[in-house]
């Protein structure tokens, strides 16, 4: 049995039920016997060494490796236990602060996201299969956090929600010309173009990206104002209405932020405005989770808001707007867990066990972080003078109530045209 990883975990777990089997045959009960109850079995003495001292990257790479296991329970439940207890675990053990403290000096080394290094950083977790995402996201594959008007509201619904709340934002008129930064699929660019008949470009530097969404934008007959451009936002020259930017500054990297938005303020033009939406940390500046880094968002960093706030005052920008998104993320990320775990045989035959394992400990460690630590969602709202939005924010609850009868009205036409067609092939048949 490993002395030092049972000391922890003796100081620590104080309520929750665990139960570890280590490998000396030898087990240990730690808490007072509440939910949840999760039993962890260790398969290597490397293992019990491994987490004991750097646990940020070990635990999730000895259950990626199938060094523990899970009888009772699962990693999600484990992490639960652990954070219910403990909260961020750096914060209660020196060598962790120490470690903490390493990691951040090298900060600006693993954030150099020059156009090269940024390119490819983005197609190692973008330009997987796109077969992949279609197992845990929604059908408009929006892989960023949804927004949920009420707790029973679906998936689908959220994200919908999502893409309705940033166009209210961003009181888009017909016509307008729209810059969407990291457009991932198109989903929410392809929104702008069919309920707001805005003119849209989309940048992404993913390959996968690229082709579905200009295939969708093709599909849906929106190609004439809806394209889509393998290209990195610091090569583009012209100047936009407004600007849209969901999920994609976390892979700015803190050294380029005031490049970022010197960019972004030519880009936008004098009385436009720009919605940045990214995740957030909710305490002090830190470093990217050491797994995350190394094996989902090589170059990715999550910023906390006194990181960012410096580089827009410096670059001229006004901040019209901060709103901080908390929960959401939680239960966005609880749905494609959840997904995930449904099809996760589809998943294996996509890649293999090691894989699924990976995203498992991913998707499971990313919900607790922002169910139980420090991690939320921002939406910044960015123009060149004060007068560019509105001065009282119910504009944004009276364009969204508008954008809903839109997207029923065009559903509706959607479905019309669906069934006539199906009719139609029957017909013909």
């Amino acid at each position: 049995m490993s002395g030092m990883l049972h000391s922890v975990l003796n100081k620590l777990i104080t309520s929750g039920d665990l139960k570890v089997h280590y490998t000396d045959n030898h087990m240990e009960t730690y808490g007072n016997g509440s939910p949840p109850h999760v039993v962890l079995v260790f398969h290597t003495k490397a293992a019990e060494r491994a987490i004991a001292l750097d646990p940020e990257l070990k635990l999730g790479e000895c259950f990626m490796d199938g060094e523990i296991s899970f009888p009772t329970g699962d990693i999600y439940s484990f992490l639960q236990l652990v954070f219910e207890n403990t909260g961020a675990i750096a914060a209660k053990e020196p060598w962790m602060r120490v470690l903490a403290k390493l990691r951040k000096i090298f900060r600006p080394l693993q954030q150099m996201n020059t156009l090269s290094r940024s390119s490819k950083n983005v197609q190692r977790h973008y330009d997987l299969s796109g077969d992949l995402y279609d197992l845990f996201l929604d059908p408009d594959k929006q892989y960023s956090c949804a927004y949920f008007e009420t707790p029973k509201s679906s998936l689908a619904d959220a994200q919908l929600a999502k893409k309705r709340h940033i166009a209210a934002k961003l009181q888009i008129h017909p016509d307008d010309k729209l810059l969407d930064i990291g457009c991932g699929w198109g989903g929410l660019g392809l929104y702008f173009a069919e309920m707001l008949d805005a003119d849209v470009t989309g940048v992404t530097l993913s390959q996968e990206q690229y082709q579905i969404a200009n295939q969708r934008a093709r599909a849906q007959e929106l190609h004439h104002q809806a394209r889509f451009l393998l290209q990195d936002y610091r090569h583009l020259d012209q100047q936009f209405d407004k600007i849209s930017s969901v999920g994609m500054f976390e892979h700015v990297g803190v050294t380029h932020y005031a490049e970022f938005f010197r960019q972004v303020a030519r880009l936008l033009k004098p009385g436009g405005s720009m919605l940045l939406h990214s995740i957030g940390r909710s305490d002090e500046p830190s470093s990217t989770n050491p797994f995350i880094r190394k094996y989902i968002f090589p170059g990715g960093y999550i910023p906390a808001l006194s990181e960012v706030l410096p580089h827009i005052e410096q670059s001229g920008l006004v901040i019209t707007d901060i709103e901080i998104l908390r929960l959401h993320y939680a239960e966005t990320l609880k749905a494609w867990r959840e997904a995930f775990i449904v099809n996760r045989d589809k998943a294996k035959a996509l890649y293999d066990e090691r894989f699924c394992r990976m995203w498992e400990f991913y998707l499971a460690g990313s919900e607790s972080a922002f169910r139980w630590q420090n991690m939320m969602v921002f939406q910044i709202q960015l123009a060149h003078r004060q007068d560019a939005v509105p001065l009282t924010r119910s504009y944004i609850e009276q364009e969204e109530k508008r954008l809903k009868k839109l997207e029923s009205c065009r559903f509706k036409i959607v479905r019309e045209r669906y069934a006539n067609e199906n009719t139609a092939a029957q017909l013909r048949h």
